[in-house]
């Protein structure tokens, strides 16, 4: 069960009941995902290529994906998404989201309900730019190896879930990225930092979104 909610910079996001948290920062989930994940981790692999793979943990409301998409769009990128997600919205609590608004995006519609409809566990091409894979799971089941270029990690806080914080799942994220492949993430914990340096990770402090003053993102040598 998730409570939708608006943002500070109008967009919306989602509570849930089941965790006690909400999906996306209240000061303003579009500018976090813009910050966090766009900015922080699709835009500096532009550097090295026009073609790239990103894997999401936590699809959740479909905001960093649709960003992705929209990014892709304008920058002439062809993207690869691979999501997670163990608790999935309803369609139905997917339409009352306001991101095409907000975006300005509303030409896009019918590719961010597509997101959201589209059968889990198949990959679909949805632009000739853009394919697509969400996964139903635990992300605790991923076993790829040196396949992506971007990892949005985007689990819920630690003290919600601190499980998916630790060294195992760390572990996973390493093995899945290329050499020279990025994780982002919101998380600023000192104890989350030292658990990806642990793992391999070359980890950086680096401003954080509207309503923190840091982010954190991490590197594979």
């Amino acid at each position: 069960m998730v409570e939708l909610i608006e943002t500070a910079d109008g967009s919306h996001s989602l509570l849930s009941s089941k965790f006690g948290v909400t999906y996306h920062s209240r000061h303003g989930a579009v500018q976090e995902t813009q910050h966090v994940f766009i900015n922080a981790g699709l835009i500096p692999q532009t550097a090295f290529s026009k073609k790239l793979s990103v894997l999401e943990i936590g699809f959740g409301s479909g905001l960093n994906v649709f960003m992705t998409y929209l990014a892709a769009k304008e920058m002439g990128l062809t993207i690869d998404v691979v999501t997670y997600e163990a608790y999935p919205i309803s369609i139905a609590e997917s339409q009352h989201l306001n991101y095409t608004d907000v975006l300005d995006a509303t030409a896009d519609q019918a590719v961010f309900d597509t997101l959201h409809q589209s059968t889990w566990g198949e990959r679909h091409q949805i632009t000739p730019f853009f394919s697509f894979q969400k996964n139903q799971a635990a992300f605790q089941s991923i076993e790829d190896n040196n396949r992506f270029d971007i990892v949005y990690f985007d689990a819920f806080a630690p003290n919600a879930q601190p499980e998916l914080w630790e060294s195992p799942l760390m572990e996973k994220m390493f093995a899945a990225l290329k050499t020279d492949g990025v994780l982002t993430t919101y998380c600023a914990k000192g104890v989350v930092k030292r658990t990806l340096k642990s793992v391999g990770f070359e980890v950086e402090a680096i401003p954080g979104p509207p309503g923190k003053r840091e982010m954190t993102r991490a590197w594979k040598r």
